[in-house]
């Protein structure tokens, strides 16, 4: 069977363009969501207990209701796996599972009184082939956006990414492939979409959470392993550091920032191997 794309939606199975969201949901209209990205490796959702405790966390974080039970999600992820042709040795893909709030009852970004109902919540699924990337990158230290440290966003994986976008948009239009973003207090915390491990004098680092950089599952897998440290990496790189971009879909070494040439970690995917395994 050939991998193909599908998704999940109100008890529904079809296509990404077929299913329809509610004009009035609030993560459409207002990013007012979540959403966890998965890998899916020979038949099986790579680290899916980490990213669903992620989940959970960060939606009592943003005061929203508890996502869907583990039981009933597992089995949904099941199916996907099955009905995209990814369930046997060799194939990868990339599921994103989402939670929003739901759908408004009126205009404006007010929200009901008491205790979140999780009926009026939303819950789709994406599933599509994808190709895991460990080629060596270029990257651009953002001027344009910042990271805030203090805000409880920055420590959820939110539907909101225009900052990441427009980030990724200034790199690119100087001759960058990814962006690299310091937060309000100056320190480099993360990419665009990856976070951000450095090896610098023989050591494995990573900025802490207080630095305002997402709390990866692949981050947290190697302050597990103690592969890495957390420290502050300062506003900028060195020209003697070597850097790696995580996350749940692939590990890209850095050989260039800001136009400055730097050493391209030899081995991005045996490390990130190392931490994928569940």
């Amino acid at each position: 069977m050939t991998a193909t794309t599908i998704s999940w939606l109100n008890g529904e199975w079809g296509s990404a363009d077929a299913l329809r969201m509610p004009l009035l949901d609030r993560g459409l209209q207002l990013a007012d969501g979540l959403f966890e990205t998965i890998l899916i490796q020979d038949g099986r959702a790579q680290l899916l207990s980490k990213h669903l405790q992620r989940w959970q966390h960060s939606s009592a974080l943003l005061g929203m209701a508890a996502p869907p039970a583990r039981l009933w999600l597992e089995q949904i992820v099941d199916k996907a796996i099955t009905r995209a042709g990814l369930n046997t040795t060799g194939t990868a893909g990339a599921m994103r599972l989402n939670w929003s709030r739901g759908s408004s009852a009126g205009r404006g970004i007010g929200l009901a009184t008491g205790d979140p109902d999780p009926t009026q919540h939303r819950f789709w699924l994406t599933l599509q082939p994808h190709q895991l990337d460990f080629e060596p990158t270029q990257a651009w230290i953002s001027v344009q956006e910042q990271r805030n440290a203090n805000s409880v966003l920055s420590r959820c994986k939110t539907l909101a990414y225009g900052q990441s976008i427009q980030a990724r948009r200034e790199a690119q239009e100087h001759g960058a492939e990814l962006a690299l973003l310091r937060n309000t207090s100056g320190d480099l915390c993360c990419a665009d979409s990856a976070n951000l491990l450095v090896k610098r004098q023989g050591a494995w680092i990573t900025p802490p959470l207080s630095s305002g950089c997402l709390p990866g599952v692949m981050r947290a897998r190697a302050l597990e392993q103690r592969l890495v440290s957390e420290t502050s990496i300062g506003p900028a790189l060195r020209a003697n550091d070597q850097a790696l971009l995580i996350n749940s879909l692939g590990c890209r070494s850095l050989n260039s920032v800001n136009g400055m040439d730097l050493n391209p970690y030899p081995e991005p995917e045996q490390l990130w191997q190392q931490l994928i395994v569940s």
